[in-house]
């Protein structure tokens, strides 16, 4: 081998070892010696979103609302926001919304204070975080800095929170913006690159909460707790906490539209992106019994010198559906009716409707109640005819079973010949009650989720219908009205069932002692106006029968 090639040979050596070694360094994250951006464009996106991820993980450690090492040295404030709708506990530690009050809800254990949504205090936990990944930028582990401000809305419809950090030649501007009568809160982010290289931060917005229901929740009469999760392409996600505790829950994660949320009983915070705004969601487990639901943003590249700016928006609030339809598309669904959506929705338009009218949620509940009864009325009519005539042809039916109690299949025979002789349909008392049932059950979680009549009096001792009776007269009342249709219908021919039909007005009053008062009086007026119907058409039968037996 001559000279020249030896010579070619160590040159490619040497080259291919300076290379080899370079991008050694990029793949741990240096810098490469010959691209200023040599690191980013290394990675392809997907390793950009891992990363993302991994730095998001290692920040977590503040979502338990416990301060990080980092923080232990470095003096933090709250500032307390307040307008007159809410008032907020915003931690320059991170810039994270670690208290929200709703001034204008009571809480359900203790209705001497309002409601408070965010919180730290044992055994709550609930936070809204933001920050940002891809390098080493301002976090929810990051001290901001307060500007000096106006902190209580007393005049004028508009006030904000700045805070701003700066890490790693990154400077990150959060704004909070809160304006009068409303539950969204303006969530502002602007990123300046004051290093000498480019970036490609990627933003976070977190909702962190523990899985515990509510204080105060019934049992009886739950409702859902838990992250939920609107894409146009997948519609509403509920998750679950015990599959994010085990790594098995699906849900979209990846989309240009939607919203992230954490929704309880009558209440729901979302963070909300403006449409078209590529990103990430995910869903994990931040600590024991604590949950994080988040979304991740790439903000691009942003060069020396150079901003950027994102804005989204916090809801946090009641479950209002008129607020919560204009605030985003499908987020009224967080009023989660099941499979009885289509119809609980127009009786929820025709309550509201009726409520502007009456002035009262219990009076509205009553006249709502009524409506759909009569709309019902033919249906019902025919039901109690068909158990009139079930009742009077129950002593035949008795004997039959009696004397063919050996031979099913001759009684079943015998059976049906005598429905045929009578004119008489067995399930003619079942199936218009049937067709009522999912109008009802519709009717049941419209009251159950409508966060309107939380607080809402009706008359005398009853000042919250979405509470218990605290006297307890509607869950006796309740039991006294199913006493009495019971009464008027017909026994079962087994002796055993009605037995236990005995016992289903005292089962039913006990459940409805922990029943929201609202639910009950529903009840009560439905049960009434049944015993009344009956009566009725019971009343009019007897009057054919006995013009039957002598026409005039």
């Amino acid at each position: 081998m001559n000279f020249r090639n030896r010579t070619t040979l160590w040159l490619v050596l040497a080259i291919s070892i300076v290379m080899l070694w370079d991008n050694w360094q990029v793949y741990n994250g240096g810098t490469s010696l010959f691209f200023r951006s040599g690191s980013d464009k290394a990675q392809s996106a997907s390793a950009r979103r891992s990363r993302a991820k991994t730095d998001l993980l290692q920040a977590g450690k503040a979502a338990e609302g416990q301060p990080a090492e980092s923080k232990k040295t470095i003096p933090t404030e709250t500032v307390r926001i307040t307008t007159d709708v809410v008032a907020a506990d915003i931690d320059t530690a991170g810039g994270v919304l670690k208290r929200l009050e709703l001034l204008k809800h009571k809480d359900k254990v203790d209705p001497e204070k309002n409601l408070v949504l965010f919180d730290t205090n044992a055994p709550r936990t609930y936070l809204a975080q933001t920050g940002l990944t891809g390098g080493t930028f301002p976090n929810h582990n990051t001290a901001f800095v307060a500007r000096p401000g106006v902190r209580t809305l007393d005049k004028g419809d508009e006030i904000q929170l700045v805070l701003e950090a700066e890490q790693g030649g990154v400077k990150l501007v959060k704004t909070f913006t809160f304006k009068r009568g409303d539950y969204a809160i303006g969530v502002k982010h602007e990123i300046v690159n004051r290093s000498n290289a480019p970036i490609e931060p990627s933003l976070y917005l977190q909702l962190v909460r523990d899985g515990d229901k509510p204080e105060g929740e019934s049992k009886l009469a739950s409702t859902f707790t838990g992250p939920a999760v609107y894409t146009d392409a997948d519609k509403f996600q509920k998750l679950d906490f015990e599959k994010i505790e085990k790594g098995k829950e699906e849900h979209a994660n990846r989309a240009d539209n939607g919203w992230i949320a954490m929704v309880q009983h009558y209440f729901v915070s979302a963070f909300i992106l403006p449409e078209k705004t590529e990103r990430e969601i995910y869903s994990r487990k931040v600590d024991t019994n604590l949950y994080a639901l988040g979304d991740i943003v790439p903000l691009g590249t942003v060069a020396p010198g150079a901003s950027v700016a994102f804005d989204a928006r916090l809801y946090s609030g009641p479950q209002d559906s008129v607020i919560l339809e204009k605030t985003a598309v499908g987020l009224d669904l967080v009023k989660d009716y099941g499979w009885v959506t289509i119809v609980a929705k127009p009786i929820f338009w025709l309550m509201t409707h009726i409520q502007t009218y009456v002035g009262n949620w219990g009076w509205t509940i009553i006249v709502l109640t009524v409506l759909i009864k009569l709309l019902f009325f033919p249906l019902s009519a025919a039901s109690y005819r068909s158990m009139a005539n079930m009742k009077e042809v129950q002593p035949k039916i008795t004997d039959l079973r009696e004397r063919y109690k050996d031979d099913k299949p001759a009684m079943n025979k015998a059976m049906m010949d005598l429905y045929k002789t009578e004119k008489i349909n067995p399930l003619g008392g079942c199936l218009p009650v049937a067709v009522q049932v999912p109008v009802f059950i519709a009717l049941y979680w419209v009251l159950l989720a409508s966060v309107e009549i939380r607080n809402a009096p009706w008359i005398g001792w009853i000042t919250d219908l979405a509470m218990p009776d605290p006297w307890y007269i509607l869950p006796v009342l309740m039991a006294v009205s199913m006493f009495i249709q019971q009464r008027m219908t017909p026994p079962p021919a087994d002796p055993m069932q009605a037995k236990v039909m005995n016992f289903v007005p005292i089962i039913f009053s006990v459940m409805f002692f922990f029943f929201p008062s609202g639910l009950v009086l529903y009840w009560i007026v439905n049960n009434v106006l049944s015993i009344a119907q009956q009566w009725w058409v019971n009343k009019q039968y007897e009057a054919s029968k006995a013009k039957k037996k002598n026409p005039a």
